[in-house]
């Protein structure tokens, strides 16, 4: 247990950090310095041995309950670490990484509803009522990913540049994957949490079968996005095609 709750300290270093030694290590080596005592020996006999090896096992429970509420606190009071935290978890169906060792290529455009789907085929389609932005008026078409667990509206100029707001039932394990080099920035939409990436950013997006076994997977750059959560809908949006953070909340605070 001490050696996996090191590794895990490891894994959970904030970019940059310097030393041989983590902070979550060190507060462990701290924590288990003091070890548990073998157990005495006692005189032989069934009842006797009992209750030694239960002591034994209350002591290293102990030991061990103290070794992991020490790790918690460390990930809790510590800001880059915790930051870590919140990336390793995820944020309803999407999981976010950031990682400014890895440069990524300038943005790709933002694909459209190939499939051309009115917003009610597409609502038939996925099983759930989408949410629509009034800032952005009528949707020019919509779309449903092959699993039928992502419902995308689209929005098309005229020019070639395209909105698109995707939207799925939150879950815990993800369905989007984000790595950004460049810090994302917390907002807050309708009282509920939400990041917004103003940089570009590696996207990948897997498509899972009625099995729950991953069957197709597309990897992208993505450019200024906004990702936040519907909790009273128990919904992920994502809106891509939006460059500024001002006018991307906006739409996001329009939706119903």
């Amino acid at each position: 247990m001490p050696e996996e709750l090191r590794a895990l300290g490891r894994s959970l270093d904030p970019p940059g950090a310097s030393g041989t030694e983590s902070m979550v290590e060190r507060v462990l080596e701290q924590i288990l310095a003091e070890q548990v005592p073998v157990p005495v020996a006692e005189p032989s006999g069934p009842a006797t041995r009992i209750r030694s090896a239960r002591r034994w096992t209350r002591q290293r429970w102990r030991s061990l309950t103290a070794a992991l509420c020490g790790l918690l606190t460390v990930l809790v009071l510590t800001p880059p670490v915790r930051a870590a935290v919140v990336d390793w978890f995820g944020f309803g169906g999407v999981e976010v990484r950031y990682e400014p060792s890895e440069p990524h290529a300038s943005p790709s455009p933002v694909p459209g509803c190939e499939q051309g789907l009115t917003v009610a085929g597409a609502a038939r389609r996925a099983g759930i009522e989408p949410l629509l932005p009034r800032e952005l008026g009528r949707p020019s078409a919509a779309q449903v990913s092959a699993d039928r667990r992502v419902l995308s509206l689209c929005w098309d100029n005229g020019d070639g540049e395209v909105i698109r707001l995707d939207q799925f039932r939150a879950t815990l394990s993800p369905l989007f994957w984000k790595s950004t080099t460049v810090p994302y920035e917390p907002v807050t939409v309708n009282g509920d949490s939400g990041l917004w990436f103003a940089e570009p950013h590696r996207l990948e997006l897997a498509l899972i079968d009625a099995r729950g076994h991953e069957y197709a997977r597309t990897v992208r750059t993505a450019g200024p996005t906004l990702l936040w959560e519907d909790q009273g809908e128990q919904r992920t949006l994502r809106l891509e095609g939006v460059e500024s953070r001002e006018r991307a909340e906006a739409v996001a605070e329009s939706v119903e």
